[in-house]
This record gives C-alpha cells, sequence and structure tokens, in this order.
C-alpha cells in the first residue's frame, strides 16, 4: 500500500496541535514531596501519562495502565513486539523563561513550552505516526506498543517496572533524542560525595544551593554567608561577576550576605553547552578564608571540579574511538550549617573505563578534603551494531524522507529508554543543526520540524512492521 507520509502528516497538524497544547498545560515534574500510593511520583507524571493513553482511547487503540507509573498504546499482534519507549514527565522548568512554561504558546513557527522538544513533542509525533498505519487500514505483522514512562528525567522507576512486568520487546526505537539516529550510549553513572558541617567564625558558609536536577547543569546558585568585612566582599563578588560569564546580585540581609549567580542550564550530556552556575559560586567563595568542611565543600567544587566537564583534574579522563570523551557534569550542590555539604557528580562514560575506575579518581579528589564518594546509581554502554536491521532500515527512512545522506549513525552521552532494549536505538526528533533547547529555559520545537518527525515514524514504523 502506498502512503504519502509527508502529506497525511500535514493533514494532522491541528489535531496535533490541540493534543500536545493540552500535554504541556500537565505539570508532569517528578513530584516526591506529594507523592501518594495512588500517585508514586507525584500526580504531575501520572496524569500526562494518562493524557497519552486518552488519546489512545479515543482513537481506537487497546491501552493499559499499569500501576499509574508505565502505560502503553497497543497495536496489531503477534509474537513479536516493536516498541517505542517515550516519556511523559519533563525537567523541572527554573529561571529565565519568557512564557508560561506550562502553557504552549506558538509563535514564529516555533511552539514553545516544557516538554515539546523533551519528550511530549516527539513522542506525541510517534503517535501520530501510529495512527498512520491505523487510519489507512494497515495492520501490522507484530505487535506495537507506545509506552510512556513517568520518570525518565530522574531514575527511571516506571520503565524499568514495566520492563519487570511485562516481556521484553523484540526491537525498537526512542523518539527521544535526535537525528539520524543513534545506536551507541555512553555509560551513565551518578555519585554523591559529602562533607562534614564544621565551619570557620569570621568567614561563614550559612548554607550553598544549586542545581534541580543530576542531568542538568545549573543555572542558577545561591549562598548565604557571614564575612569579616561586608563592603569588601561585595566588591569583589561584583569585580567577579564583570569577569566572568555569569550574571548575578549580592545584597546584605540580617543573616548575612546573600549571593545570587546566574549561569545557563543545558542538558548533562555535554556540560559544555552550560554555564555551570554552582561551580561558578564556589570558584568566587574560594577566595576566601572559610574554614573546616565548609572551605572543604567550596574547594573541591572550585579545585577539583569546576570548569572541567572531561574530568581531567581528577584524572578521570578518558577517550574512545568510537564512542567519544567521557563527559562530567556537576549537577547539585548543597551545604548547610546542620547536614554538611552534598556533591552530585553525573558521569557519561565510554567504552575502556567503567563506574568503579570513575568512583576511584572521585575519592583519590575527595580524601584530600575528607571527602566521601557513593555511587548512586550507573548503566552501562549500549551499542547496537550498524548493520542491524533496526539500524538500516531508520536510516534508510530518514535519509528518503530528508534527501540527507551524508548523516551517519551516532553514538553520545545521553541516556534514553533504548538503552534497556537489546536491540533499541534512539531516533529523533531534533534534526540536524537544528536548536537544542533540552533541560534549558525558553524550550522550543519548530512546528515544521515536529510535523517532518511524524511523517518519518509514520513510514519507519510501517518499514519495520507492515510491509
Amino acid at each position: 500500500m502506498t502512503v504519502d507520509w509527508k502529506k497525511r502528516a500535514q493533514s494532522y497538524q491541528d489535531e496535533y496541535s490541540n493534543d500536545l497544547k493540552e500535554l504541556i498545560s500537565i505539570n508532569s515534574v517528578r513530584d516526591d514531596e506529594h507523592k501518594t500510593d495512588e500517585f508514586p511520583l507525584g500526580e504531575g507524571p501520572t496524569q500526562a501519562m494518562l493524557k497519552f493513553l486518552s488519546f489512545g482511547e479515543r482513537d481506537g487503540f487497546k491501552t493499559q495502565n499499569i500501576d499509574n507509573i508505565v502505560g502503553y498504546i497497543e497495536y496489531g499482534s503477534g509474537d513479536q513486539t516493536m516498541a517505542m519507549q517515550a516519556h511523559a514527565d519533563v525537567m523541572p522548568a527554573g529561571d529565565g523563561w519568557e512564557t508560561n512554561p506550562f502553557e504552549m504558546v506558538e509563535k514564529n513557527g516555533n511552539v514553545y513550552g516544557r516538554g515539546t522538544s523533551d519528550d511530549k513533542g516527539p513522542a506525541l509525533a510517534a503517535y501520530y505516526g501510529l495512527r498512520m498505519l491505523k487510519d489507512n487500514g494497515i495492520m501490522p505483522k507484530m505487535k506495537i506498543r507506545l509506552i510512556i514512562g513517568t520518570d525518565e528525567e530522574s531514575d527511571w522507576t516506571g520503565m524499568k517496572h514495566y520492563f519487570q512486568v511485562e516481556p521484553q520487546p523484540t526491537f525498537g526505537f526512542s523518539p527521544d533524542a535526535e537525528f539520524p539516529l543513534i545506536n551507541g550510549e555512553k555509560g551513565n553513572a551518578t555519585y554523591v560525595t559529602t562533607f562534614g558541617h564544621t565551619n570557620g567564625s569570621e568567614f561563614t558558609l550559612k548554607r550553598f544551593d544549586s542545581g534541580l536536577r543530576l542531568n542538568m547543569v545549573p543555572g542558577s546558585a545561591d549562598a548565604l554567608v557571614e564575612v569579616g568585612d561586608n563592603e569588601k566582599f561585595v566588591d569583589g563578588f561584583t569585580e567577579f561577576l564583570d569577569q566572568n560569564p555569569i550574571a548575578g546580585d549580592v545584597k546584605s540581609t540580617g543573616q548575612g550576605v546573600a549571593l545570587h549567580i546566574t549561569g545557563k542550564a543545558a542538558h548533562a550530556m555535554e556540560p559544555k553547552n552550560g554555564v555551570n552556575a554552582g561551580t561558578y559560586l564556589a570558584k568566587f567563595l574560594n577566595d576566601y578564608p572559610f574554614d573546616g568542611a565548609a572551605k572543604e565543600f567550596i574547594s573541591y567544587l572550585a579545585e577539583d571540579l569546576h570548569d572541567d566537564s572531561r574530568a581531567t583534574k581528577i584524572g578521570a579522563a578518558h577517550v574512545d574511538d568510537i564512542m567519544g570523551e567521557l563527559t562530567m557534569n556537576v549537577g547539585i550542590m548543597k551545604f548547610d550549617t546542620q547536614h554538611g555539604g552534598s556533591v552530585n557528580t553525573n558521569f557519561r562514560y565510554p567504552k575502556g573505563t567503567d563506574d568503579q575506575e570513575i568512583l576511584a579518581h572521585l575519592q583519590q579528589a575527595a580524601d584530600k578534603r575528607h571527602g566521601t564518594v557513593k555511587e548512586i546509581n550507573n548503566m552501562d554502554t549500549h551499542y547496537v551494531d550498524p548493520s542491524d536491521p533496526i539500524v538500516s532500515t531508520l536510516m534508510h527512512v530518514y535519509q528518503e524522507q530528508t534527501g540527507d545522506m551524508d548523516s551517519k549513525p551516532e553514538v553520545v552521552g545521553g541516556g534514553t529508554y533504548a538503552r534497556l532494549m537489546k536491540r533499541g536505538v534512539a531516533f529523533g526528533a531534533l534534526f540536524p543543526n537544528a536548536q537544542d533547547t533540552m533541560h534549558q529555559a525558553n524550550e522550543f520545537q519548530p512546528v515544521a520540524n515536529l510535523i517532518k518527525a511524524m511523517a518519518i515514524y509514520g513510514q519507519s514504523i510501517y518499514e519495520l512492521t507492515a510491509k
């Protein structure tokens, strides 16, 4: 059967836009503070997943909600299963938005809002790709499931649960990255380094707070300090702001001097795309005579971790010919006089090194400052050979739809649900040379690109399951 995939995708644009608007309006940031038995990850992620399922029910698909943390939309039947793994949760909005992050705004051909790029917009495009088969009367030769997770931006509780209670899919892709195709993902390891709570007398660090998520470069940082000479300290901070790629403000309060720095948030897979406000704040404080564990916390950030996304200073740097460089993101930094300090680091590592080797380098650096390092989680490297039909078929569709014959499969530092499948790859929806605003303020996607992705997904599902 011949389908004009591009023309069909265009015909869905108004419906797609209305559905996406509903999804963006749901604040689906994981909310452990307000979790309940009914909503184990907070209400928002579940409601966004249920909204996806409601679209499937509306359009005549089979749907299944699994314990309010993961669900799927199903079409077709058979012993084999092709999976599309997407997520309904989003990163915290953070500062710097020019529009309401949870209200979709369309301007200049772009749609703005948290999730337009990561991952509500692409996931919905994949759903409409599936609709193309059903609406054209095309019955696949196998089972197809669009699986919707609810905490991809955290620890994957929902999708991991799916794989515990449902069979492993035969193959599939995740519409949660970039085109043309990602067939390899670096290992992903996260650590926390903790420090005591002792402090100095003349210079006291009362509070330090930066970072929202482990996989996000912190775009802001705050500290409250007591210093010997407020005026001289404030002048020094103002001069520091002028000399570095950051903004900020400072004010004296009844409790001390309050400092604020604004950097640039970015996805942790490439920290160089951001400006880490937290480590810059530590760099400033490191020039002053703080003492005790507070000083060790500051020095660890400023001397061992600041502006070193390849982890050269701690000796963990590594490069693989296929998978590229190891990267390090300093995601969450906290200190207070009661609980002490903690620093969360997230590493994306290639073949040739591993989480234990990274841990050893981190601990060696922390030992000099009486810190203790603990591994929080780790996912090993993932790679699908380019000769696998899942790679060759998707690449063929992408090339046919776009005319881009030069792009090749890639290996990236980002982690997607695709790595949970032995034959899983990440496939779109960010096009080459398009601006990447994932995890950033003013996240957006060009409408034309989302519709183009829809056409690619429609043809891809057909080629993989029904041709």
